[in-house]
């Protein structure tokens, strides 16, 4: 079976190809607007499905994600510029949040919740890391594995969730569509 990634996510392209999978990238175009009421749950899984919708045809294995960081309640995408950067990082200085991904292969959906604390921040050490730009493209306004990772004191559950594709769950499901994986 041929596998599809449905990102254009250089962090997703990454995680599966040091792990040995061969896949093709075609990019999903969808609206990613939170809908009124709609739950982080449901808003997340909604955007995995319709971005692996389009690319679910026969011989091939559809693998799309979303990532979100959620903080009291809040759903918190990728900023709109530097000063809704700083908003987002300023909300979770000092404390504890929660980083959801759904993962979707074909039409089974999986969600992975791992959570973050982040050191309480300066204003000095928040305006680094918003000037740095690392964020710029990413849920929350931040990259784990980036400026932002010297701040983060503890992380409880998937470490690639953070980056964006909770992998062990991820590979799980891909050969469950019976994609080939290098070890099988």
């Amino acid at each position: 079976m041929q596998l599809v990634l449905c990102s254009a996510s250089p962090r997703r392209k990454e995680l599966l190809a040091r792990a040995g999978v061969r896949f093709t990238v075609t990019p999903s175009h969808i609206d990613e607007t939170l809908r009124p009421g709609e739950s982080a749950l449901g808003y997340v899984r909604r955007m995995a499905v319709e971005k692996a919708a389009p690319q679910r045809r026969p011989g091939q294995v559809a693998l799309a994600a979303d990532t979100i960081v959620v903080v009291d309640g809040d759903v918190l995408g990728k900023p709109r510029d530097r000063s809704d950067a700083q908003r987002m990082l300023a909300a979770l200085s000092g404390r504890e949040h929660r980083v959801i991904t759904a993962v979707c292969v074909n039409d089974a959906v999986r969600e992975v919740e791992t959570a973050v604390w982040f050191a309480r921040l300066t204003s000095r050490q928040l305006a680094f890391i918003v000037d740095s730009g690392d964020g710029d493209d990413k849920a929350g306004a931040y990259a784990v594995q980036g400026v932002a990772g010297a701040f983060i004191t503890a992380i409880d559950g998937s470490f690639s969730n953070v980056i964006g594709l909770p992998m062990a769950e991820t590979l799980d499901m891909l050969a469950q569509a019976g994609v080939e994986l290098p070890w099988t």
